[in-house]
């Protein structure tokens, strides 16, 4: 139960926020507003899940995992049904800005949720399958804007975004604590060494080292993520000047390919271990890059981004599994969320940055995508052969005693 609830909330989140990928050059048109001031809206977006996953980390390691899931559930769902009805740009910017609180607050609480819940044999597994039902969120998004674009225009796409507000019920209903998170708690009370401050603590010398080495790895497979996917919809509709079935086509194969390889590299995490799950499809994603970018043929742009699926789109598997392993339970929602989020602060430049350079490009957006992607891969990789392994590490409820490292 737990892990579907966390895997609910990550595929809605990310309904609500790709739907927003996939039609901004209609945004663009409506207000009349460059195509660069849109993509400064998924810019806004991605920085304000710093603050969401902060608040909602310090939350969940204190008062619990659910509460922090459903209310992050309730605000992205409510945001994009506000922005759905904007009357104007600026108040669609806003609610969609906002949106970015409430979904940088589900994933710290809904990972630590999903992993402390499950058994350590199979975490690779199913961390794969949980992160790449962002995959599943996008695949149903690419379908409504291919199905419903032309009959709702991009403001029904919006609204739809409120659904997932009715899974909110279904968690509060069903819905556990994890046991290790409810022991831990009861440790601190007993031994008086609650963390009121858990965001401090993974700043302390004795896990520092961990702490910036998992933000790198975040932040570079951000940038990749937004220059593969972020952008590819737009430089389909502005460079190769697609209709929207034949946009959202590739995407939502891609992204199906995406949430069936995050679960094969899952199982491969539980053999080989996570970096390596994570090292190799990264390569070779990077090899795959050129193939849809300078490429005139629909087949072939089409085809090579389904096959990224497999790689550069599978990359994200091991992000709750490995994330959990790296910190101990006391600061675990906190440091996850905040390593994992802070790397949306530099990926919210992506957008903007590759518009800008796609101006003064003769092939728009192809370059610029590639050099981002492929500088972002091999940061990927390199911080990953300098990263710790943590598999089939047994999660517990004793408290590591940060302090005492000093």
């Amino acid at each position: 139960m737990a892990w579907i609830a966390a895997w609910l909330g990550w595929t809605l989140d990310a309904f609500d926020f790709t739907i927003f990928l996939l039609i901004m050059v209609p945004i663009a048109e409506t207000f009349h507003v460059p195509l660069i001031e849109v993509t400064a809206v998924f810019t806004v977006t991605l920085w304000l899940r710093l603050v969401g996953a902060v608040g909602s980390g310090w939350l969940a390691d204190r008062i619990g995992r659910k509460a922090p899931l459903m209310i992050s559930i309730l605000w992205y769902s409510v945001c994009n049904l506000f922005a759905g009805l904007s009357p104007s740009f600026t108040l669609l910017f806003l609610f969609r800005a906002l949106l970015g609180i409430g979904m940088g607050a589900e994933w710290p609480a809904g990972a630590a949720l999903a992993m402390e819940s499950w058994p350590t044999r199979s975490r690779g597994l199913m961390s794969g399958v949980l992160q790449g039902s962002w995959s599943i969120g996008f695949l149903l998004s690419s379908l409504a804007y291919g199905l419903l674009y032309d009959t709702i225009g991009w403001r029904g796409l919006l609204i739809l975004g409120v659904l997932p507000a009715l899974a909110v019920v279904w968690i509060r209903i069903y819905v556990k604590e994890p046991k290790v998170w409810v022991e831990n708690r009861r440790i601190q009370r007993e031994q008086k060494q609650e963390f009121r401050a858990p965001l401090l603590e993974i700043f302390r010398r004795r896990v520092l080292g961990n702490t910036v080495m998992a933000c790198l790895w975040m932040a570079s497979g951000f940038v990749i993520y937004y220059s593969v996917y972020g952008m590819f919809a737009t430089h389909l509709q502005k460079d190769l000047h697609l209709a929207a079935g034949m946009v959202a086509m590739p995407i939502a194969l891609a992204n199906l390919v995406a949430f069936l390889a995050s679960g094969a590299w899952g199982y491969v995490a539980d053999i080989f271990g996570r970096r390596w799950a994570m090292i190799i499809p990264a390569a070779i994603g990077a090899c795959v890059t050129p193939l849809y970018l300078f490429s005139d043929s629909y087949p072939t742009v089409a085809g090579a981004f389904i096959l990224q699926g497999a790689f550069l789109g599978a990359i994200y598997g091991q992000n709750p599994a490995y994330l959990t392993e790296r910190f101990p339970t006391e600061v675990r929602a906190t440091a996850s969320g905040f390593c994992y989020h802070q790397g949306a602060i530099w990926a919210g430049f992506t957008g903007p940055v590759l518009t800008y350079f796609a101006v003064s490009q003769p092939l728009g957006f192809a370059v610029p995508m590639l050099v981002a992607t492929t500088g972002a891969a091999i940061m990927f990789v390199i911080t990953l052969l300098y990263s710790p392994e943590t598999k089939g590490k047994e999660l517990v409820a004793q408290i590591t005693s940060l302090q005492a490292a000093e």
